[in-house]
């Protein structure tokens, strides 16, 4: 299963052609979005210049996608990541690692064109299907 981040939605929403081609090679395998992947695209519909046309766009993907809400074993990975990171000193934007944490405690694979910052989690598979 797989979770996808909000840059292959972005990226996806925008025509990007490897994107685009991924989806439907992997159009078997079931695909979620994070809670807080759809808020970060509810937000930037909102602050787009044509906000209306996007928020409807951003609005039908539950009917595409589960989304997966933040319940206890997120947090509690969530929190573990968090900890753990700043041990290291290799913190992680707050969004980033409840995206992660969703990922990690579902034990989906997460589909993101930031490989750099997610690569520093343990356990977390990662697939970038833009490059």
């Amino acid at each position: 299963m797989y979770l996808i981040d909000t840059d292959i939605i972005v990226f996806s929403l925008k025509q990007n052609e490897a994107v685009q081609a991924r989806f439907k090679e992997e159009e078997s395998v079931p695909k979620a979005i994070s809670v807080i992947t759809y808020g970060e695209l509810l937000y930037g519909a909102r602050v787009s210049q044509q906000h209306e046309k996007n928020l409807a766009i951003i609005r039908r993907l539950p009917d595409i996608f589960s989304v997966i809400g933040i319940g206890i074993p997120v947090i509690e990975a969530f929190a573990e990541l968090k900890r753990s990171l700043e041990e290291k000193g290799q913190g992680l934007d707050d969004m980033d690692l409840l995206i992660a944490a969703t990922a990690l405690s579902l034990n989906y694979k997460l589909v993101t064109n930031n490989e750099r910052h997610f690569s520093r989690i343990k356990g977390l598979e990662i697939e970038n299907w833009k490059s």
